[in-house]
């Protein structure tokens, strides 16, 4: 099954819609969605690594706009869709410590948190619930999700074939770490949250 989702993804870079199915991967992930569009942009990246930069821009730039998404479910939404998402991934109790370390911290928490893998929506809608200023948490976003995404795609573009066939040989071990990574970005997130 892995294999063939794999493939399914190289397959799909070389259609015109790959960018759109990413672009909404990387919108949802901002504000609802819980699968990161790494699981996309890495993949792609190695079927078209000389669009490798191009991917990392879509990502960039629909994460952001999924921040928005997300921000305006905090500020307009929380006490019903915002409340339920941030509880749904197990941060409810923690919210309102979290809108109180915005008043000190805000700037570092957008920056810190937009790059690790810890849930970018939790920051996005808890940014919308704490009334963070929109255009500091536009420029961080934009900051801290093209930092992360043009790493992805750079390291993917640097490393290129060799890349792919370690990856390709090794899938399932690979499936695993970003398993481990992901639950672990969870797991910190409610340490740190």
């Amino acid at each position: 099954m892995l294999r063939r989702l794999y493939d399914w993804v190289l397959a799909l870079a070389e259609r015109p819609q790959a960018a759109w199915a990413m672009a909404a991967v990387s919108f949802a992930e901002s504000s609802i969605f819980p699968i990161p569009p790494d699981v996309m942009l890495i993949p792609m990246c190695l079927a078209r690594r000389e669009r490798a930069w191009f991917y990392a821009g879509v990502c960039s730039a629909a994460s952001v706009i999924g921040g928005l998404a997300g921000y305006a479910i905090g500020a307009l939404l929380y006490d019903t869709l915002g409340r339920f998402l941030i509880e749904l991934y197990g941060y409810g109790q923690k919210a309102e410590e979290f809108r109180a370390a915005y008043a000190q911290w805000g700037h570092w928490i957008i920056l810190i948190k937009g790059v690790t893998p810890i849930p970018y929506k939790v920051v996005t809608i808890t940014s919308g619930f704490a009334g963070y200023d929109l255009f500091w948490f536009i420029v961080l976003s934009i900051i801290t999700r093209s930092a992360r995404f043009y790493l992805v795609a750079g390291l993917v573009y640097l490393w290129g074939p060799p890349a792919k066939e370690f990856i390709e040989k090794r899938l399932e071990w690979f499936a695993l770490a970003f398993v481990v990574v992901f639950i672990g970005g969870f797991a910190i997130a409610t340490f740190l949250f």
